[in-house]
């Protein structure tokens, strides 16, 4: 285990809060960054996301270069707001429209290297109650202060409301320390100095997102994990302490088909990086059950089993971008 990575390439975001210095960084470096926030009904709270990124990463310091949504379908005024605060919004399904389409966060984080044109792209998701702009330029800080880290996640306080206008100052989180920190425990343990692994918010460069898989669903921040170690090694990760992050939370069943679907991600990603042999087949539903007039009946979650390759395998990908055969075989290689 790696002991010096937690002292070595945790940050708070207070330490890059000298915004003009990240501005001269990227002139410096000549670099583009784009902002994606996937979504499917985010009415409440996509209007001040947009306003408070914009005015302050792009008119009073011009850190962004976009700010991009990608929607899932939304059945609310989600993409007719956002589009009306000056973001660039984008249907999942119109998006690479040749290829089978499937619905999941996943799948709109992958979709967002094919629209954004930035060589930084920043993720955050779209249901930040207490937004600030230090979501943003905290998870730049360390890429562009550091040449060696190419990929950053957030972590934070995460409060749990148990009332109208009451909150429990500690919590949330709970999939990550019920699932992912023990199996990161037995398995990876330098990826349990990330202190929450599965967080929405991160950002990297875009030439190590277009050269891994992405699952379609939640398990996605899993599987990036462990590919970007298992690709890179953890010198090339980094987290950035963002203080606190207020958002709905969701109730005990819901936590669980995540979990499932969390655990499927990862025995699949232990399969296919050839670290495990399985010999059973692993099953693609979850039982849960709920009482209706005094009965027990089975509710069953099917998950969905998608994932996409390396965005640069994608033909339209690498002509948009103008990558060849050769430097496709040399990234590869990589």
């Amino acid at each position: 285990m790696n002991n010096n990575w937690l002292e070595e390439n945790t940050f708070h975001y207070s330490d890059f809060k000298d915004l003009n210095r990240l501005v001269e960084e990227k002139a410096k470096k000549n670099l583009k960054i784009s902002l994606c926030l996937p979504t499917l009904n985010e009415e409440k709270t996509i209007a001040k996301e947009i306003i408070i990124l914009k005015s302050e990463l792009m008119t009073r310091y011009p850190l962004l270069d976009e700010i991009i949504v990608v929607d899932s379908g939304s059945t609310d005024k989600t993409t007719e707001i956002a589009r009306a605060y000056g973001a660039d919004v984008y249907l999942a399904t119109e998006i690479l429209p040749r290829l089978e389409q499937f619905k999941g966060k996943g799948e709109n984080l992958w979709k967002a290297l094919y629209i954004t044109k930035g060589d930084i792209i920043i993720y955050l998701d779209a249901d930040i109650k207490n937004i600030h702009h230090r979501f943003a330029y905290g998870l730049l800080g360390p890429l562009l202060l550091n040449d060696h880290i190419k990929f950053v996640k957030a972590f934070y306080d995460r409060p749990i409301a148990i009332g109208k206008n009451k909150m429990r100052p500690t919590g949330g989180g709970r999939v990550t320390e019920l699932v992912i920190r023990p199996l990161f425990s037995l398995f990876f343990p330098d990826l349990t100095q990330l202190i929450q692994p599965l967080s929405g918010e991160y950002a990297g460069f875009r030439e190590v997102f277009e050269r891994i898989p992405f699952p379609i669903g939640y398990g996605v921040e899993t599987s990036m994990n462990m590919d970007i170690y298992e690709k890179w090694g953890l010198e090339v990760m980094a987290q950035v302490d963002l203080d606190r992050r207020i958002h709905r939370n969701q109730d005990t069943k819901a936590l669980g088909r995540m979990a499932f679907t969390i655990l499927r991600t990862f025995i699949n990603r232990k399969i296919r990086l050839g670290l495990i042999d399985l010999k059973d087949e692993l099953f693609d539903e979850m039982i849960q059950y709920n009482l209706v007039n005094n009965k027990y009946q089975p509710n069953i979650f099917k998950i969905e089993d998608h994932e996409r390759p390396p965005i640069i395998e994608i033909p339209e990908y690498r002509e948009k971008f103008k990558i060849d055969q050769e430097r496709l075989r040399n990234l590869q290689e990589a």
